[in-house]
């Protein structure tokens, strides 16, 4: 999408923009000319995560914007508004928030410590409504101000609460924030809209949930940075209380080749985002049927035990080595049964039952969805995904599952 200038000279404030869909949208607007504000906890390089607030600010200026990087934990009220005023001081207001910070721990209640409980919420509902109330006073005197919320929209399909409920309610929190602060601000012409991907985004977060593998099933952040352009730039009063999903409002935009936010351009098959049922039509990876880009799911009776018989063939001190993890798998459907995958012990051991010791990760889906996970006709992180892989136990752990079978294929 070409910048047309709209956002020159205004000042925007965006909570996590040291990396992923924030710096994105902070690049996009800098290329207006828009002043920038870096609100974000990394200020020294992490050891897993890329980029600070210093170097998100050096893009930003080659980019054309001014930067102003600040130190800010949304949860910490005092450093959110020691940021607002070392704004305002330095640009002279605020136009627009972008509230992007967030976390995730897609577990299970019983599987949800509380202090994971209380990270999501103090840094995804709580935050976004502590940024945006300090924020507030100075949009109140913009004459083009916006909130937007990277959240979703309000699915209350139960599908979207049972695996997740903890994420699922700090998420949707941010959610209400626009449902309520879009109907309470409407008189003062602050717009407040969500925007959502349709398709995963290839960022850190979601690379550290499912894997490396998951940039070919991914979009870039760059279509998360074109939406929101889109949006930051309509008349404000005429834009509000919206939850937008990115690849509608490019087409809308008039944007027609969406591949080219594809991670890899070559593969047809996405993978879903949360919180957004599947339209008709739309070839995503993990589908209803558990299928990929049209084949048909397989399983009959008694496939499964030939799949493990092969698996066992395949054993090795080697292939343990590599994984360091114990599997269990809660299969349904028409092959029911528990069977399990030892790849830390000995030379490795598998078949029907639960494993000897603990498993690090307790994997649950349909026998027709298994079996094809294991033939390699569906991903397990597009079967995570999409809701169709349950897991319990260590995630990443669980994704490594997904080399696994990739190095297994051609052999069973």
């Amino acid at each position: 999408m070409i910048n047309t200038g709209k956002l020159a000279g205004r000042t925007v404030f965006i909570t996590g923009a040291s990396r992923g869909i924030g710096k994105a949208i902070a690049l996009k607007a800098a290329q207006d000319g828009a002043n920038i504000v870096i609100a974000a906890k990394t200020a020294e390089p992490h050891p897993k995560l890329p980029g600070t607030i210093y170097t998100a600010a050096e893009e930003i200026e080659k980019a054309g914007g001014k930067a102003l990087p600040c130190v800010v934990d949304v949860r910490d009220e005092g450093q959110v508004r020691n940021a607002v005023k070392n704004a305002v001081d330095k640009f002279g207001g605020i136009d627009i928030l972008i509230n992007n910070a967030s976390a995730i721990s897609t577990t299970g209640t019983l599987n949800t410590e509380m202090k994971r409980y209380d990270l999501m919420h103090n840094i995804n509902t709580r935050g976004t409504f502590l940024v945006s109330k300090e924020c507030i006073p100075y949009l109140q005197k913009s004459n083009h101000a916006h909130i937007m919320n990277i959240s979703p929209p309000l699915n209350l399909n139960p599908r979207w609460f049972k695996d997740h409920v903890a994420y699922t309610m700090a998420k949707y929190g941010m959610s209400m924030c626009v449902l309520g602060m879009a109907a309470e601000f409407k008189d003062d012409n602050i717009a407040v809209n969500a925007l959502w991907p349709r398709t995963a985004i290839q960022t850190a977060a979601i690379e550290m949930l499912v894997g490396g593998d998951s940039s070919k099933y991914s979009r870039k952040p760059e279509i998360m940075a074109d939406a929101a352009y889109a949006i930051l730039c309509r008349e404000p009063r005429n834009c509000t209380g919206n939850f937008f999903v990115d690849e509608d409002v490019l087409v809308e935009a008039g944007v027609t080749d969406l591949k080219q936010y594809a991670c890899d351009p070559t593969q047809e098959s996405l993978m879903d985002d949360f919180f957004l049922d599947e339209r008709p039509g739309k070839k995503l990876v993990g589908r209803e049927d558990g299928s990929l880009g049209g084949s048909e799911p397989s399983g009959s009776t008694g496939k499964i035990q030939g799949l493990f018989t092969k698996i066992e063939g395949l054993l090795s001190e080697e292939l343990v080595n590599k994984t360091k993890s114990i599997y269990q798998f809660n299969v349904s459907g028409e092959e029911t049964g528990t069977w399990y995958l030892d790849l830390k012990n000995g030379t490795g051991k598998c078949g029907q039952g639960k494993p000897a010791s603990t498993p690090d990760a307790t994997l649950a889906m349909d026998s027709k969805n298994f079996y094809n996970m294991f033939t390699g006709k569906l991903k397990p992180a597009a079967a995570f995904m999409s809701g169709k892989l349950k897991i319990k136990g260590d995630l990443q752990k669980a994704m490594k599952l997904e080399k696994l079978m990739g190095g297994l294929k051609s052999k069973l």
